[in-house]
């Protein structure tokens, strides 16, 4: 294992045939032309020690575990993405985008990477402070796991070439929404400059401002009967 001084991660999210590919039962009209900028952050990533983690939605052949709400599409898209597939409507990822020694593969079992899996403790593991996302689709999968790392204090990056949705106009306003929400937009090309000051620690930073103050979690003020702040609620 390589030195990690970004303590970061990178996040490459359902980028399999079943997904990628034009004749795939899942496509993403827009998922095939970011192959490029995403083998590009991929080898970047690796060269500045950021572990690798590719999260994978793989569908068992029954169907027993596809989502309630994509089980019709996954029916009519010929089964896609199910163990053991290959070809163009696989689990399989593209050759550009495939694990290499030292990667994490992660199964998710709904459209968040963090829903019941193991990558948020295998993050905090490696002491890993933000993550780097990308995959697809923007407003599914990629947002959800957007979400939830906020929600679990990770600074969150997005890469906005590197990721991808049906329409352009989906895939703007879903990259809006989560920079108003607190995710940091960037590119491939301008994650090359990424390092170990390009995202603040805002946790650190928060902490250290609540150790500075003379505050207190919550109003306490004794009296006679040692009433506290629970008590006036």
């Amino acid at each position: 294992m390589k030195p990690n001084p970004t303590r970061s991660a990178f996040i490459l999210i359902d980028m399999e045939n079943g997904f990628v590919d034009p004749r795939g039962g899942h496509c993403i009209q827009g998922a095939l032309a970011t192959v490029p900028a995403c083998a590009r952050a991929l080898d970047l990533a690796r060269s500045k020690g950021i572990p690798v983690f590719f999260v994978k939605r793989i569908y068992r052949s029954d169907g027993s575990d596809v989502e309630l709400t994509r089980y019709a599409a996954w029916k009519a898209g010929g089964h896609a993405c199910t163990p053991a597939s290959q070809g163009f409507n696989s689990a399989q990822a593209p050759e550009a985008l495939r694990p290499q020694p030292g990667d994490y593969t992660i199964i998710k079992p709904r459209w968040s990477a963090f829903f019941q899996t193991e990558l948020d403790l295998i993050l905090r593991r490696l002491d890993v402070q933000t993550v780097i996302l990308a995959g697809t689709t923007t407003p599914n999968c990629v947002r959800t796991t957007c979400y939830d790392a906020i929600a679990l204090e990770y600074n969150t990056v997005v890469l906005t070439d590197c990721c991808s949705s049906q329409t352009e106009e989906i895939q703007e306003a879903n990259l809006n929404d989560m920079c108003r929400v607190g995710a940091i937009l960037m590119n491939s090309r301008s994650f090359a400059d990424y390092g170990p000051d390009t995202v603040e620690d805002l946790s650190a930073a928060i902490r250290a401002e609540m150790e500075a103050s003379d505050a207190f979690p919550e109003p306490f003020a004794p009296g006679a009967s040692g009433a506290g702040w629970v008590d006036w609620w």
